[in-house]
């Protein structure tokens, strides 16, 4: 009996996949556990596996297609077994033995194989793991594989060492051509899932916004102090990693704010997971630190910088960048003065940082150069209330002027 292949819900989120590629083509065998296609989720590219052995009988959805999660893309079973165009199986004839399968034809079917380097085409890999070592530059040989017979699949790849990479020119943007006004570009899936929770957010959420100017000169003078202690090979303190720690460590006294919205309750949080804004080539994703507020700060900056560089890559976990108490969304690098982040539900509250400027303050009778910063906090009415929102920025304002009061 042939076995239907299913798109699956290959993330929690996902509701439909786009199916960039096909590495498996009608007649050719199959085992349980090979890479049957590449699927665009809505936050990641990941593999569709096979669940059975035989051979793949029938492709019922191309290249390019985004097909809704549960809905068959393809059939497995026994060598000249038939499958209708519906997708239902039919018996093979007894009496005649199992015809050949279908020799496909050239490149007029099957697009000519992508050129990969060298010392990847040496390597048993999953087809997806050999795009990923090529982007990100890793090299195959230094990496142990842990799918069948040893081949290297996308999991082997987290964490393993990349190669020096060689410096690459800008894109290079053309013009339309002439008398075309517009151009048409289908929505990926992490653009449509943006939409969607940005329409679930603004709208049915009734936001509102509490902006501070925090003084930053302390918090500037014990970066640069840390910096120095840490050295070249410690890696870097940012601003970021302060504010997602203080940011933390106010969470835990303000338990009202560390809530989600559910249906017909409202869940308090006894752990602080910090969601991390990071914009990729097309959209936003938000990496978790979990338990931020028992974390140092050498441990959230270098958690921090993984989770962003796989990130950008579509390498991250489902439970890398799901499970968030309250977020945290940074444009300073932007020289981004202030804004106002949209909460992603259900979390009830997403703090939005602007740039580190230097400012002419008063200070008694005189004026003094301070480094300064303006935060946004965006809050759910429903579960926050002003005067809650506003303590918690309160204390949030106090940890990060004097950085001493993260140790209290």
């Amino acid at each position: 009996m042939a076995t239907k292949v299913h798109m699956e819900a290959l993330s929690p989120t996902m509701e439909e996949g786009r199916l960039v590629k096909w590495n498996k083509h009608e007649g050719d065998p199959v085992k349980s556990g090979d890479t049957l296609a590449e699927v665009e989720t809505d936050k990641a590219v990941m593999e569709l596996v096979a669940r059975a052995d035989g051979q793949l009988l029938k492709v019922m959805v191309p290249e390019g297609t985004t097909v809704p999660v549960g809905n068959v893309v393809a059939w497995i079973g026994k060598p000249g077994e038939k499958v209708d165009g519906d997708g239902a199986a039919a018996p093979a004839p007894k009496s005649a033995p199992a015809p050949e399968p279908q020799k496909r034809a050239p490149s007029a079917v099957r697009s000519a194989p992508e050129v990969a380097p060298a010392d990847v085409t040496r390597v048993k890999a999953s087809p997806l793991a050999k795009r990923i070592a090529k982007e990100v530059g890793v090299d195959l040989k230094l990496v142990q594989g842990s799918g069948p017979g040893g081949r290297v699949i996308k999991r082997d790849l987290e964490g393993a060492p990349a190669t020096p990479a060689a410096p690459t020119a800008p894109p290079t943007y053309h013009a339309p051509p002439s008398g075309v006004p517009y151009e048409d570009v289908p929505l990926t899936q992490i653009r449509k899932t943006i939409a969607k929770r940005l329409a679930a957010s603004i709208g049915p959420i009734p936001h509102f916004f509490l902006t501070a100017e925090i003084d930053m000169e302390r918090a500037a003078e014990a970066r640069e102090a840390l910096n120095t202690q840490l050295g070249e090979a410690g890696g870097k303190i940012s601003f970021n990693d302060i504010i997602i720690k203080a940011v933390a460590l106010a969470l835990v006294q303000h338990r009202a704010c560390n809530a989600w919205f559910q249906e017909d309750h409202i869940r308090y949080w006894n752990e602080v997971h910090i969601g991390m804004a990071v914009a990729i080539e097309d959209g936003l994703i938000t990496p978790v630190i979990r338990n931020a507020d028992m974390k140092s700060l050498r441990d959230i900056g270098a958690e921090s910088r993984e989770l962003a560089g796989r990130a950008r890559t579509r390498r991250l976990k489902p439970e890398e960048y799901t499970g968030a108490t309250f977020s945290v969304s940074n444009l300073g690098m932007f020289d981004i003065d202030q804004f106002t982040a949209v909460i992603n539900p259900p979390e009830s509250g997403i703090v939005a940082i602007g740039s580190v400027v230097a400012k002419a303050v008063p200070d008694g009778d005189r004026v003094v150069v301070r480094r300064r910063l303006r935060l946004t906090m965006s809050c759910d009415h429903r579960v926050i209330d002003g005067a809650t929102g506003a303590v918690f920025l309160k204390t949030l304002k106090q940890m990060l002027e004097n950085p001493l009061a993260m140790l209290l």
